[in-house]
């Protein structure tokens, strides 16, 4: 049996923990001994208003479970925003030690008729919030040699859905950025991953089947087999992994992870061993590339590189298997 993980003496940040994922997050975390700044707007499902009564409630609610809490209405969106969140948590508890980014909404629409407002919106809550919030936070995570950050990816980054172009860019964004702070982070003690939840919460009140349009797509949907899903879809079914990541005992970084249905799993970006063009100067044509097509996207060997420069090395492993060094 696995040591019991807890937080006491550590502090953690959770955003949008009024609702959803996060509350689930912040409540469990206290009951392990965190102190938890339960950030809020207040905002609906598509990121409209603002209410104190979200975070309130959730401060409330572990404090009578005899946790400490405190709740912060600022939002993401602004450097100031962030700023002031990270600054809830030194004023009250003296240091950050955690960094769940999970504010966000959707503002779905087709590619083709995104506006402005539905692109900025999403941009500003989702990829530009986190970096609002972690900055700061890594900044007196450095001072202290500790950190753990999670930021929140999602599926349709990764793999893709419809109508969500807005959505799945800035979760794709959150990628890159847990990558790079975990890289950066290394060096002081900080880890960084992302998490790609799976759950049925408010804002899939904001998911306009419209999408079914796109018959390819429709297709997978009506085809997809559910069968471990029924009753699993639901948010505490994510907590486990969360908790586990941004704890003292998880060692792993750099990393993404999925959430599904109760199976977690470790999701991986990889290059296939591809086609090794002769060695030279002379590049190959367009019709080289053609006629090596089919090595090319095979993917019977796979290289994992963790940073630009692994991908050299993946590149002469491939030209020394190929002969071509």
């Amino acid at each position: 049996m696995a040591d019991t993980i807890r937080y006491d003496n550590r502090v953690a940040i959770i955003t949008g923990a009024g609702n959803g994922l996060g509350k689930d997050y912040a409540l469990e975390m206290a009951r392990r001994g965190a102190k938890i700044v339960v950030n809020d707007l207040g905002g609906s499902g598509s990121g409209e208003g603002a209410s104190h009564s979200a975070a309130d409630l959730v401060v409330q609610q572990i404090r009578d479970e005899g946790g400490e809490a405190v709740a912060n209405h600022d939002s993401v969106a602004t450097r100031e925003g962030g700023a002031a969140i990270v600054q809830t948590a030194l004023d009250t508890f003296g240091k950050v030690d955690i960094c769940i980014a999970n504010a966000g909404f959707l503002r779905n629409n087709r590619f083709e008729d995104i506006t402005d407002a539905q692109l900025d919106a999403i941009l500003d809550v989702h990829l530009k919030g986190a970096f609002y919030v972690a900055q700061p936070a890594y900044k007196v995570m450095r001072r202290n040699g500790y950190g753990r950050f999670l930021f929140t990816g999602s599926a349709s980054a990764m793999f893709g859905h419809a109508w969500q172009a807005n959505y799945a860019a800035a979760k794709g964004g959150l990628m890159g950025l847990s990558h790079v702070v975990a890289i950066e982070g290394s060096a002081y003690g900080i880890q960084s991953n992302l998490l790609m939840p799976t759950a049925q919460s408010r804002l899939a009140a904001e998911m306009d089947e419209g999408f079914k349009e796109i018959p390819a797509f429709a297709a997978t949907i009506a085809n997809a087999d559910y069968a471990a899903s029924a009753n699993r879809i639901e948010v505490p079914f994510n907590t486990p992994l969360v908790l586990y990541l941004v704890s003292e005992q998880c060692t792993s970084t750099h990393g993404i992870y999925s959430a599904n249905s109760g199976r977690f799993a470790k999701v991986r970006i990889a290059a296939a061993e591809g086609w090794m063009a002769p060695m030279g100067t002379t590049p190959p044509s367009p019709e080289d590339v053609a006629a090596h097509w089919d090595q090319i996207c095979d993917g019977s060997a796979w290289y994992e590189p963790l940073t630009v420069y692994d991908e050299f090395t993946a590149v002469a492993a491939a030209a020394r298997k190929q002969g071509r060094i």
